[in-house]
């Protein structure tokens, strides 16, 4: 009775050292903080989607940096992200009392869609070659339907957002808008000739050396000027909690822990008593839900999917001949596609992992109802007489009493005649009260 407590705990325990490891990510200072004199760049990379973690990453980094008194450089490449999530970073952006230097990097990224707007709003724009810019019309995200607000409301305060950050850093204030109202995109050079960013940099060497010299006004209207070359550059590294967070705020990362948990809670209901199935799918099912109502994913896709779940479920106690599986399936399939916009810069779920999701379920489905209908069809057998019949494996010597190992158990055994020795293979012939009869499997000729 011990061992099956402990067993069960596991699961627990395992997810109380999860959170003290990541508490303890939490206390982790800031990598590289040194206190060697010269010139200092406290740097942080923005990779992926914007989402909440993004926005605590940043907000820790510009505090970290106001209180070192250094500048801060964002590294950013994103396709986009959450509208409310941008306004956190940029209201940030604007406010630092140090300065804020956004670089597009790495040769072949993209600051798309929430990425143009943390851009422009930065105290010093600048871009690696290969990089481009733009593409930031606003996408209308479940919570922003529910709320009624018309899409040609938000476009117009996403374009007077974008022209106003465009002015207050000197920047084309029109090819801004339109970066909004028309989707455009700018590649580095293109960005650079229409005034949208400051300057384009190969590396971050050559970002320091041409920032130097270079006059900012931070908030307040107090004007500062840039001496950065041969600056040193000191990371700030995300915690373990952000780098978590981060991952599981991801449409696909999202999706797939969505799918995991309906599995597992499947398997768990069509078998019961394996436990752990049920265990990780409801995790992971409750971490999925919560990354969905994060990302501000569509309801009705997010219900049409959890009606396929019920479906499913369904199927393992009612006689359908399948069709309650199928339409499982099938509202499982339309829901996964309506989880997201379909616009070109919202987030969205790639259809290849919603295709290749929804085969594997329709095959465990099919799996699991094709073993509960085998179940269904064999004779009903109840306490220790399902046992006669079966085989056993001699775990001791028998002469003639010993211990067998019989349908994942270890049982005291009585042989009827003769002896046999550990290792040798038996048949069930009787139950007498806790104890087997026994004999020796015959051989097949």
């Amino acid at each position: 009775m011990a061992y099956r407590l402990l067993r069960k705990c596991k699961g627990t325990a395992l997810l109380l050292l999860l959170a003290f490891a990541l508490a303890l990510g939490a206390q982790v200072p800031p990598a590289g903080a040194g206190t060697s004199a010269g010139p200092e760049v406290l740097a942080l990379t923005v990779k992926g989607p914007i989402v909440p973690a993004a926005a605590h990453y940043i907000g820790r980094g510009i505090a970290e940096a106001e209180r070192r008194g250094v500048p801060c450089l964002i590294r950013l490449s994103t396709p986009g992200g959450l509208y409310g999530v941008t306004q956190e970073i940029v209201t940030k952006i604007v406010n630092a009392r140090v300065p804020v230097i956004v670089y597009v990097s790495p040769p072949g990224s993209w600051a798309a869609s929430a990425g143009a707007f943390i851009t422009l709003s930065a105290h010093c724009a600048a871009m690696a070659p290969g990089t481009r810019l733009g593409a930031a019309h606003p996408v209308a995200l479940g919570g922003e339907e529910e709320k009624n607000v018309p899409a040609e409301k938000i476009t117009a305060d996403a374009a007077a957002w974008m022209r106003s950050l465009a002015e207050l850093r000197g920047r084309n204030a029109a090819l801004a808008e339109e970066m909004v109202t028309k989707s455009r995109s700018f590649s580095a050079e293109e960005a650079l000739s229409h005034r949208l960013v400051d300057l384009v940099a190969g590396d971050e060497g050559e970002l320091c050396c041409q920032l130097s010299g270079r006059q900012v006004t931070l908030a307040g209207g107090t004007g500062l000027q840039l001496e950065l070359a041969g600056a040193r550059i000191t990371e700030l590294a995300p915690t373990w909690p952000e780098r978590f967070l981060w991952a599981i705020l991801n449409p696909d990362v999202a999706y797939l822990l969505v799918t995991i948990g309906m599995a597992g809670i499947m398997v768990e209901i069509y078998h019961p008593g394996l436990i752990f199935p049920g265990v990780l799918g409801s995790i992971a099912l409750l971490l999925g839900l919560y990354s969905l109502g994060t990302l501000d994913a569509y309801w009705v896709g997010l219900m049409l999917i959890l009606l396929g779940l019920g479906f499913l479920i369904a199927e393992a106690f009612v006689t359908t001949h399948g069709i309650l599986g199928t339409g499982g399936v099938l509202s499982f399939f339309f829901g996964s596609l309506l989880l997201f916009s379909t616009h070109p810069g919202g987030m969205r779920v790639s259809t290849g992992l919603v295709a290749a999701t929804t085969v594997t379920l329709a095959g465990l489905m099919a799996l699991l109802v094709t073993a509960a209908v085998r179940g269904q069809k064999r004779p009903v057998q109840t306490g220790t007489a399902d046992l006669v019949g079966r085989e056993a494996l001699a775990r001791t010597d028998l002469a003639p009493e010993g211990l067998v190992f019989v349908a994942g158990e270890y049982w005291q055994a009585r042989l009827e005649e003769g002896s046999a020795r550990a290792g040798e293979r038996l048949v069930v012939t009787d139950v007498e009260g806790l104890r087997l009869v026994v004999r020796r499997k015959t051989p097949q000729g």
